[in-house]
């Protein structure tokens, strides 16, 4: 499903990840965690490529990524869901146009859309919502609207960055049994994030990063110890900056 070998990225002689191999198998539902700075961003963005490795191999869905071509790159992205921790949706959009939005720039017809749409909204739980705007809604609200756009295409990775930064905590664990139930249904699941209670209680694999290299992969695992300790009350609110994991 994604699988690192030996990679190797630097942004001139800072270390984003080195010599990192792992795999991710189909179905999975794995917790990337570590300090800001370790290297996490860098890793989502080469399995997106976004940016290109230095040196080592990336196959992503049975697809080399490290030598893929421009026009292939559309393609991979769109068997990639994602998710952020600011939500990015359109404000002048309804939730059922955000989410019937990342139908259209696939050219779906409307007949399609007008089956799927109410399908993820219903799936998330805002089908009573389908007509608000975004700035008529919840935190909670706005990231299950988020998650539907994600999925609509029926990607087979989702990637979830920070998802339940901006969430308080009871609204967190909604989030997060939701990325459960989408997780059964087959979807691989990459969450970067630094809440600890969330990755203690949910028990799934751990894959923690430290100064560019994996230091743990564990199934069931735990948050671990690191120089920033993390609790739901001290991490939401706080935004990892993709400069800050370069």
């Amino acid at each position: 499903m994604i699988a690192f070998e030996n990679v190797t990225k630097l942004y001139g002689t800072n270390v984003g990840i080195e010599n990192i191999s792992v795999r991710i198998e189909k179905g999975d539902f794995v917790f990337l965690v570590g300090p800001s700075g370790a290297g996490k961003s860098t890793f989502i963005k080469l399995i997106l490529k976004e940016i290109d490795a230095d040196e080592g191999s990336i196959t992503v869905n049975g697809q080399e990524v490290t030598t893929m071509s421009n026009r292939k790159i559309p393609k991979l992205r769109r068997s990639i869901g994602i998710v952020f921790q600011d939500f990015r949706l359109l404000p002048k959009k309804t939730v059922y146009e955000n989410v019937a939005f990342a139908m259209e720039i696939l050219h779906a017809s409307q007949r399609a859309i007008r089956r799927q749409v109410p399908q993820a909204l219903s799936l998330v739980g805002i089908s009573s919502k389908a007509n608000k705007y975004p700035n008529e809604l919840s935190a909670g609200e706005q990231q299950r609207v988020a998650i539907a756009r994600a999925i609509i295409n029926n990607p087979t990775v989702l990637i979830a960055d920070e998802p339940t930064g901006n969430l308080d905590p009871d609204t967190a664990w909604d989030i997060m049994q939701l990325l459960e139930q989408i997780n059964r249904r087959g979807t691989t699941i990459v969450m970067v994030t630094h809440a600890k209670d969330i990755v203690d209680r949910m028990g799934k694999r751990v894959i923690a990063i430290e100064h560019g290299k994996i230091v743990r992969d564990d199934r069931g695992g735990a948050y671990g110890p690191y120089d920033e300790p993390a609790t739901l009350e001290n991490i939401f609110g706080e935004e990892e900056t993709a400069e800050d994991d370069n």
